[in-house]
């Protein structure tokens, strides 16, 4: 995914860290129980067409969406299990 500017700053700026991350427009989404490997931020972007977008470690798209259920199904695809 490409460099998009946020309300508090750029994209890529907040994937340094080299973990998950969950681009969160609605606010509505969570990543309880990935929290430890995904950083959740709920921020808006007028260059995003997506209400959320998660992005792999090397900021590919690993889902779009807006429904946590589908969310969900997706997580473990490319984080693992869970935490407890």
């Amino acid at each position: 995914m490409r460099d998009v500017r946020l309300k508090r700053g750029r994209l890529y700026e907040l994937t340094h860290a080299g973990r998950g991350l969950l681009l969160d427009q609605t606010g509505q989404l969570s990543v309880a129980g990935w929290a430890d490997r995904v950083d959740h931020v709920a921020d808006v972007s007028e260059e995003l067409d997506v209400p959320a977008v998660l992005l792999r470690p090397d900021g590919h798209v690993a889902w779009a969406g807006d429904d946590q259920q589908d969310l969900l199904d997706h997580l473990p695809r490319w984080f693992g299990a869970p935490a407890s």
